[in-house]
C-alpha cells in the first residue's frame, strides 16, 4: 500500500525548532519528488518547500532560510528542518510524493494526513 505519514508536530514557542518527518511506503522512494505544503485555518494550502530525485531543493520565500529540507532514500523519509519559527508558521503540514515534479502539489501523487505544528507569540 502506497502512503505517506508524517509526524514531528507539536507546540512550540517562537524561536524554536521542530523537525517534521514524512515515512514513506509502497513506492520506489528514490525516484520520487516531496513537497512539504501547509495550509492554516480559512486559508489555502500554501507551498513549503521541496526536494526532488537529484537532491536539489526549492523554498517558498517566507521560510527560506529558515527552513531546510531532506531526504534520506535508505530510510524512506523526508525531513523538514523548521528553525526560526513564527506564529505566523501555525499550520497543519502536509507531504506530497510524486513520480513528475511537475506535479508536485497537484491532487495527483501521494499524500499525507497532515501534522499540527503551533507556535506560541
Amino acid at each position: 500500500q502506497m502512503q505517506l505519514v508524517e509526524s514531528g508536530g507539536g507546540l512550540v514557542q517562537a524561536g524554536g525548532s521542530l523537525r517534521l518527518s514524512c515515512a514513506a511506503s509502497g513506492i520506489t522512494f528514490s525516484r520520487y519528488a516531496f513537497g512539504w505544503y501547509r495550509r492554516a485555518p480559512e486559508k489555502q494550502r500554501e507551498y513549503v518547500a521541496a526536494i526532488y530525485s537529484d537532491g536539489t531543493t526549492d523554498y517558498a520565500d517566507s521560510v527560506k532560510g529558515r527552513f531546510t529540507i531532506s531526504r534520506d532514500n535508505a530510510k524512506n523519509t523526508v525531513y523538514l528542518q523548521m528553525n526560526g519559527l513564527k506564529p505566523e508558521d501555525t499550520a497543519t503540514y502536509y507531504c506530497n510524493g510524486i513520480l513528475n515534479r511537475s506535479w508536485l502539489g497537484s491532487d495527483s501523487g501521494l499524500w499525507g494526513q497532515g501534522t499540527q505544528v503551533t507556535v506560541s507569540s
